[in-house]
């Protein structure tokens, strides 16, 4: 770990604090706001929305103006952002908070690209610890955010107001940390130049479907369940100190194993650590449906995360056997418009089926990605097999 990469590792966390806090609180604000109740967990959906469709500017800027400039713009849009839901929440205006999350979105298209950013300032052999190490930076977020939300809730009078407000702080933050970052330079192609194959091409390699799949409806199942908590809680007549409590736990687990996820790969294969992903996964529904008791949302909710984390480093150190340098802002690009695109279907799910069907309906409802994934991985496994014995 270079100081780059702590440093990255540091951003990591400050933009997991960022996403922390809108999955604590924007299903609740919005609950409050809407003019109904499935319409909830609209501003978390409008968050994921807008990554989704920020997904090309943020290619085009990072290929125009490198990582740093890139970057730095998606802090400043995180700084607007955060101002605006205040705004939105000072007038009590639901819509104007579902537009001020779509524009944040734009932040969350820049912030999913550290994570590959991390493996371009290390040595290949050192490509998995790397990717790794710096997701391990979101326990950060995982201390911070839920007490930022906590502690700031009633600060100003108006509820999760404060919140808002110390976002806003934390982007200014993240952009001196940014600042001290030394990327490799842009290569701006000439015109004409060699891009690579097309994206259809790489698309349809079997590598790049798998660590999609494995990414999308890994994040996608988390989300689900994650953005659903607070409000599923809620309903329970939990009060808002025990779902803050939840979260944290929840983003430990996703971020904590990540100091040696790296390793395990590198020991045991990157599917091995993927399959052991969806298991967790199963695991944590089974816990879930068991009941609906403060530690069953807690240890649910940690397992929940340590499977996401085997998934989604797994996927992302499995997505770089995919492309070329010279492919790699088009393929990451399509790889993270799958994983908005899927996580902004969970979100209005999980409002809508948190609801009106409850929190076991929607535990049910998870498996069938969960088991999707699991069947994705047999099959390149089988491929790949295939192929050794050819």
């Amino acid at each position: 770990m270079n100081k780059n990469l702590w440093l990255l590792a540091a951003a990591q966390g400050l933009f997991l604090t960022n996403n922390v806090v809108f999955i604590a609180i924007n299903g609740l604000v919005g609950f409050s706001l809407a003019p109904a109740g499935w319409m909830a967990t609209l501003p978390v959906m409008g968050y994921v929305v807008g990554g989704a469709l920020s997904t090309g500017l943020v290619a085009r800027s990072q290929q125009r103006w490198g990582r740093q400039v890139s970057f730095q713009l998606g802090l400043a849009v995180a700084l607007g952002s955060a101002l605006l839901c205040a705004l939105a929440l000072w007038l009590h205006s639901f819509w104007l908070l579902v537009t001020a999350t779509v524009v944040a979105g734009y932040y969350s298209a820049n912030g999913q690209l550290y994570r590959f950013a991390a493996g371009e300032l290390a040595t290949p052999a050192f490509r998995e610890k790397a990717v790794s190490l710096v997701l391990a930076g979101g326990l950060l977020g995982a201390v911070i955010g839920p007490n930022l939300a906590k502690y700031t809730r009633d600060g100003l009078g108006t509820p999760f107001l404060g919140a808002y407000l110390a976002l806003a702080v934390v982007a200014l933050l993240s952009m001196a940390v940014m600042m001290g970052i030394q990327f490799p330079p842009a290569v701006r192609q000439a015109k004409g130049a060699d891009t690579g194959r097309p994206l259809r091409d790489i698309m349809l390699q079997p590598v790049f479907i798998v660590s999609t799949l494995g990414a999308a409806l890994g994040y996608g199942v988390m989300n689900l369940l994650m953005a659903a908590t607070p409000l599923a809680m809620q309903v329970c007549g939990m009060p808002f100190d025990d779902a803050a409590f939840v979260l944290e736990w929840h983003v430990i687990g996703m971020f904590a194993p990540g100091f040696v996820t790296g390793h395990l790969i590198k020991r045991h294969g990157v599917l091995t650590i993927m399959g052991a992903g969806v298991v967790l996964n199963l695991t944590c529904i089974g816990i879930a449906l068991s009941g609906q008791d403060l530690h069953q949302f807690a240890v649910a909710l940690f397992l929940l995360g340590v499977g996401w984390n085997f998934l989604f480093t797994g996927s992302t150190t499995l997505a770089m056997q995919a492309y070329r340098p010279e492919e790699k802002d088009k393929a990451q690009a399509a790889i993270n418009f799958c994983v908005f695109g899927v996580m902004a279907i969970t979100s209005f799910a999980s409002g809508a089926l948190i609801t009106t069907q409850g929190w076991t309906w929607l535990n049910l409802g998870s498996l069938l990605p969960v088991g999707l994934t699991g069947l994705a991985l047999i099959w390149l496994g089988w491929q790949r097999r295939t192929a050794q014995t050819r």
